[in-house]
């Protein structure tokens, strides 16, 4: 498809911002779009650090701001970084994204799972059986 063709078609709202209009000899044109990333991402991180740090904040919601920050702070890196969108030429993308989180569920909830459960299913030794003391 030409430039041309490219330029008269409407936007898929599904892309990436800047995805769709990239020529592969026009790097520039798409630099736009990693500056407005990068500049939120570290909006974002810069948030965190001064939620964590004062005192203007009440304490015990600190933890769900900073949880609440770090899913924005992914999804602006899987957007502007990655270019992963629901649009129909990205379901390969989305789907290797939710396998993965997916495993890392997985893996995480099963590790708690074996830790809590580790400690209930040990068992004791009776006190008959402990070794004396060398003296």
């Amino acid at each position: 498809m030409s430039y041309s063709e490219r330029a008269t078609k409407t936007r898929n709202p599904d892309a990436a911002p800047g995805y769709e209009g990239l020529e592969p000899h026009a790097p520039i044109e798409g630099l736009g779009v990693y500056l407005l990333g990068l500049v939120l991402a570290t909006l974002l991180t810069g948030v965190s650090f001064f939620i964590a740090r004062t005192t203007l904040v009440w304490q015990p919601s600190i933890p769900i701001a900073l949880a609440v920050l770090a899913i924005a702070q992914m999804g602006v890196h899987l957007v502007f970084f990655l270019h992963i969108t629901t649009g129909p030429d990205n379901v390969n993308n989305v789907m290797a994204l939710a396998f993965g989180v997916l495993i890392v569920m997985l893996i995480i909830i099963g590790s708690i799972w074996i830790m809590i459960h580790m400690n209930a299913n040990m068992m004791l030794m009776p006190m008959d059986q402990t070794m004396p003391m060398p003296r």
